[in-house]
């Protein structure tokens, strides 16, 4: 089985898509499952097959630990790889193509602790992969977009598993906007041109620095654009996880 972790900002869409993606994985013929990997969602847009509520619930650390809502979010964290074993564990039970992975909304609390190696290790890591979602609201300056970029460069820095860029929520951009931010990650020079149209703005210092060490790092290249709500890229996160995992051919498993 190969794993695909969702992971982005809190708001980008994460839950969203994995819903969208795994209907169209069932009516593809593709089998999968989905993992609820936060221990914090109150309500989710699918069923998961394996939450982690079933072993680690937030009220209950609240309670437990007397915290508020962030410091059991920290928490919550860390017992989940506490728990991964038994969480694993029923992986046993399925024979299935693809796992999705739906991470805590708070990306911090999944890619920055020591908790989220361990999870990937629990999980598989040569049979891992990442698929980064950037939020458009935060991506529609060029400032804006090389700060979301420069969180997913670290997230996969920290994690050193390939990685799927994704522009989510395409339904609420203008053709135009769309094009722009994804021209912004494919072709460097539109970027630093819309960045020194926009050096007036104090921050644009830094993210001049920021923009030539992703460019030495060779961070850029491509990006989909996705919307879970018209259901519009889903083919593209089949194919690129298939050439990740496969080389582009159909994935046969024994």
């Amino acid at each position: 089985m190969k794993n695909v972790f969702f992971v982005g900002t809190a708001g980008s869409g994460k839950s969203t898509l994995v819903g969208a993606y795994k209907r169209w994985l069932d009516a593809n013929g593709v089998d999968s499952i989905i993992v609820n990997m936060d221990p914090g969602a109150e309500t989710l847009p699918y069923d998961p097959d394996i939450d982690i509520r079933e072993w680690v619930n937030l009220e209950e650390v609240m309670s437990e630990y007397q915290l508020g809502p962030n410091g059991a979010q920290i928490v919550a964290a860390d017992l989940m790889s506490v728990n991964i074993g038994k969480m694993t564990s029923v992986f046993a039970e399925y024979d299935v193509d693809y796992v999705l992975v739906d991470t805590p909304g708070q990306l911090e609390l999944f890619a920055f602790r020591e908790s989220s190696e361990i999870t990937v290790k629990a999980f598989g890591k040569d049979d891992s992969m990442l698929v980064y979602l950037s939020d458009p609201s935060l991506c529609r300056t060029p400032n804006g977009f090389i700060s979301a970029m420069t969180l997913g460069a670290l997230v996969q820095f920290r994690l050193q598993l390939p990685m799927l860029n994704l522009l989510s929520k395409s339904d609420t951009l203008s053709d135009d906007e769309e094009q722009r931010m994804l021209d912004w990650y494919s072709n460097s020079d539109a970027l630093y041109g819309d960045l020194l149209d926009a050096d007036s703005l104090p921050q644009t210092v830094v993210g001049m620095e920021l923009f030539k060490a992703m460019e030495n790092m060779g961070v850029f290249g491509e990006m989909r654009s996705v919307s879970a709500q018209d259901e519009i890229g889903m083919e593209e996160i089949y194919g690129a996880a298939q050439l990740m995992f496969f080389g582009g051919e159909d994935s046969e498993r024994e």
